[in-house]
């Protein structure tokens, strides 16, 4: 990454600061709205206030975390919280990446993430990163790190602490209808292999409403685990410290899903049913 790509981290364009506070704008205007919508949300408590702290999430077919997630934050703590995004779209010309700038997305490139840290910024990032979101049938809810462990090397480096962040939801606004080692799900992978070089990016065969693409009414379930500690001990080696932060971080998000998964299912407002409203499931430190 060059220095003024670097640079433009702390310091973006003059267009890109008025869409900033636009995005605001309409952020802290949505309020009502999304508090009609009422999503879970649960451990606020566990965000550092001085906005020192690496969320680390899970991705979802319907993407809701990318947007909650930043905007439950900003509204706990008054911090924007900084994405890091596949280079792919960070470094999108255009409108497109303006915006997404505009947003505090970054590319999530080692040298971007150690310049936040510098400025103490609230970071997010999803290791699974684009092979995460399509899900066949019966991965719902499952974590694809594929060994990836840079945001646990990176946030040791700073003694960053890491706050998992579990959602749960975005996985059942679309059904996927087949395995992934079903006929369907193998033509995909082949499909995908042909016009990108990878299978892991397959799309599965989706329904919504009935057999229709509308989504599914979903309630969100978001869940902020106790932070993961970085600093390394003085006798460890950085590798080894690096494997332990990150099994770490893993069994604290695989655990905040598993109990999200049982709160939803116990809640009669999961499907946004308007006549359960007053019913739905809350956190019990709300």
């Amino acid at each position: 990454m060059t220095v003024t790509k670097i640079d433009a981290i702390m310091k973006p364009a003059s267009h890109i600061q008025v869409m900033r506070r636009a995005v605001e704008t309409v952020a802290d205007g949505i309020e009502p709205l999304v508090d009609l919508y009422r999503p879970y949300v649960d451990g606020l408590h566990n965000l550092p206030r001085d906005g020192r702290f690496l969320l680390v999430g899970n991705h979802t077919q319907f993407g809701a975390e990318a947007l909650l997630i930043p905007y439950v934050v900003r509204r706990e703590i008054g911090m924007r919280v900084r994405p890091l995004t596949d280079r792919r779209f960070g470094d999108m010309p255009g409108p497109a990446g303006d915006l997404l700038a505009a947003c505090g997305a970054v590319v999530g490139a080692p040298e971007s993430a150690r310049e936040l840290m510098r400025h103490d910024e609230p970071i997010l990032v999803f290791p699974g990163g684009g092979r995460e979101i399509p899900k066949f049938k019966g991965e719902q809810y499952t974590l694809r790190w594929e060994g990836r462990a840079g945001f646990a090397r990176i946030a040791a480096e700073h003694a960053y602490p890491i706050v998992p962040v579990a959602l749960v939801g975005g996985d059942d606004v679309y059904v996927s209808v087949t395995t992934r080692d079903h006929w369907l799900g193998r033509l995909s992978e082949t499909v995908s292999e042909k016009l990108s070089g990878r299978t892991d990016m397959a799309m599965p065969l989706l329904r919504g409403v009935g057999p229709t693409l509308i989504p599914r009414p979903q309630r969100m379930y978001v869940r902020f685990a106790a932070p993961v500690d970085t600093t390394k001990p003085a006798r460890m080696s950085a590798e080894k410290w690096t494997a332990t932060v990150r099994q770490n971080t893993k069994e604290s998000l695989e655990q905040s899903l598993a109990e999200l998964l049982k709160i939803r299912s116990d809640d009669p407002y999961r499907e946004l049913n308007p006549l359960a409203w007053r019913r739905a499931t809350r956190p019990a430190t709300s």
